[in-house]
């Protein structure tokens, strides 16, 4: 019966819909009912003793225990959170026979005075009366998007009658969320997106950009990366990498969108905020769709089966809400839950209207590799439709597609190939089973005398996404493994760890002892696997961790050996 984790929740969520609280607690199967029902007595009676009557309360079960959520006022969420925790104290006390906890309600009313903000759920208020969108933390708050956008500090909110409301409102703009292909995706429509003429804004896992230049280096794949692109007034269209954690830890980063987009869903990342399966975590990724209002985008593959399903699984809903799904097929023969958006006609990409229209050959993409990268393909059909979505034209997309390469400038860390000698290198950032599988079946596309592959996990993977990685390590069919620590995703585990257990996964599939290196670092074992090889061999550097680090080591190599980056 103890807690895992409890947050506040800034926007509409897997739980709830809109701003409040939510709790994760370990509860044993027998318990869980009588559990839910105590939560939501004891809940009900301090929402009631705050004034909130209408308060929703949502208590939902997964494999472990309970996921509790309250909804709540947005400028009481730290009240909220309080709330929902001295709500599962009394719960758990009341289950468990022992002797309950002192009286929350005075503690709750005098948090919630301290925390009231008149002036924010004004502008909150009145920007939702209007449709307009608005994003906030506790550093700024700013209604409208973009180019369209105005920004206030929390201490210096206007009255809402006060603002000019003609002269804010959103700019077209997408959610991008799956669990690979993110963004290359993000970059993808970015470049279409410079070719319609447009200021795009976005953010990804590497960076904050704007009109190609980058404002900020890092991982802002959450709602920091996202207000951060909605707050600059020079953009007139954004692109939003968003990853699954903020997803689940706040919420929707932007209220408003044009589009959003899910990639794929695959077993990767479970055990976090009571997602423990696949088909959770995909009903989890879709949040995103609740960013999407009447005449709003779902962009889906068809092919890509627990994210198709997700999306069957909540179409009426969609449907009901006025959002149009536009599903994605490599075949456009697939038989797809609805009429298909975008596919691969005669070796093009296409788009449907009314028939297909061929935009640009897949051999004409040179990230996709002649067509060997797949997955690069997949990403294409879904950037071409949200650039639909956007309102970009089809030069536009066409011109983004035939200009985006693998390269450590377009897309660093995917699929980057250099000669550095005569050695085939390839860098990149696959992190998980899924986007390691798609790997392989790239690489085995690529002629090569000899075959080394060097990898690693993060430490916060379980015995069973460590054993999928090696499985998909193993898929290589490589003459030499390299299994390294990742010394900045430890995460809890021992050093040398994870790479003993990845190097035992690939014993157990029959990989040769001596054909396995266990090294400390991605540039260890970057720099092991160059000395390795000889001209006519293709060397396979898997960089989550050090990236950069091991790409300049490359770069390096190649202007020494004589060798040209492969374009």
């Amino acid at each position: 019966m103890t807690p895992l984790d409890s947050r506040r929740q800034t926007g509409a969520g897997a739980l709830l819909d809109g701003p409040g609280a939510a709790l994760e607690v370990l509860v044993p199967g027998p318990l869980r009912r009588v559990a839910a029902d105590a939560w939501r007595r004891h809940a009900r009676a301090l929402c009631d003793a705050l004034g909130w009557a209408d308060a929703a309360l949502v208590a939902r079960e997964f494999p472990r225990g309970l996921s509790l959520a309250i909804a709540a006022p947005v400028d009481q969420l730290y009240t909220a959170a309080e709330l929902n925790e001295a709500a599962w104290d009394s719960a758990r006390a009341e289950v468990e026979g022992t002797e309950p906890p002192l009286p929350a309600a005075g503690a709750l009313r005098q948090q919630a005075a301290a925390e009231a903000d008149p002036a924010l759920a004004a502008l909150v208020a009145g920007a939702e009366r209007r449709g307009v969108p608005l994003v906030w933390d506790d550093d700024a708050v700013t209604v409208g998007l973009g180019a369209r956008g105005r920004t206030w500090a929390p201490d210096a909110l206007p009255d809402p009658e006060a603002v000019d409301w003609s002269a804010v409102g959103p700019v077209p703009a997408a959610l991008v969320t799956g669990t690979n292909g993110k963004s290359t995706t993000v970059r993808m429509v970015a470049g279409m997106a410079r070719a319609g003429g447009e200021t795009v804004g976005t953010c990804s896992t590497d960076a904050v950009t704007v009109g190609g230049e980058t404002v900020e280096r890092g991982d802002f794949s959450g709602p920091l990366g996202a207000r951060a692109v909605m707050r600059d007034r020079r953009v007139t269209m954004a692109v939003l990498e968003t990853a699954r954690g903020g997803l689940l830890r706040r919420g929707v980063p932007v209220p408003r969108v044009t589009a959003a987009a899910l990639t794929n869903v695959a077993d990767d990342h479970l055990g976090d905020y009571g997602i423990e399966t696949v088909p959770a975590l995909a009903d989890a990724k879709l949040v995103v769709a609740k960013a999407l209002g009447p005449g709003g985008v779902l962009v889906a593959p068809a092919d890509e089966p627990q994210a198709a399903a997700a999306v069957v699984r909540q179409l009426d809903e969609l449907t009901a809400r006025g959002v149009r799904v536009a599903w994605t097929a490599l075949d456009p023969a697939t038989d797809a839950p609805g009429p298909l958006a975008a596919s691969v006609v005669d070796g093009q990409v296409a788009l449907w209207g009314g028939g297909w229209r061929p935009l640009c050959p897949v051999e004409a993409i040179p990230a996709a590799l002649g067509g060997a990268a797949r997955h690069v393909v997949r990403n294409a059909l879904t950037a071409a439709a949200l650039a639909r979505a956007l309102g970009l034209d089809d030069d536009a997309i066409a011109a983004g597609l035939r200009a985006f390469r693998s390269d450590p400038d377009d897309n660093p860390g995917r699929a980057n190939r250099f000669d550095v000698g005569g050695v085939a290198v390839v860098v990149d950032y696959a992190h998980n089973a899924h986007g390691l599988r798609a790997l392989a079946e790239m690489s085995a596309h690529w002629p090569a005398r000899r075959r080394v592959v060097m990898a690693g996990a993060p430490g916060d993977r379980s015995e069973r996404d460590l054993a999928a990685i090696a499985d998909a390590l193993a898929g290589f069919d490589a003459d030499r493994f390299v299994m390294v620590d990742l010394p900045g995703h430890l995460r809890g585990r021992a050093p040398g760890e994870v790479p003993d257990q990845l190097a035992d996964g690939l014993r157990q599939r029959g990989v040769a002892s001596d054909a396995v290196v266990r090294l400390g670092s991605p540039t260890a074992g970057a720099r092991w696997a160059l000395d390795w090889c000889q001209p006519g061999d293709l060397a396979v550097l898997v960089t989550l961790d050090q990236r950069d680090e091991v790409l300049a080591m490359v770069r390096a190599e190649e202007k020494r050996g004589g060798g040209k980056a492969e374009e």
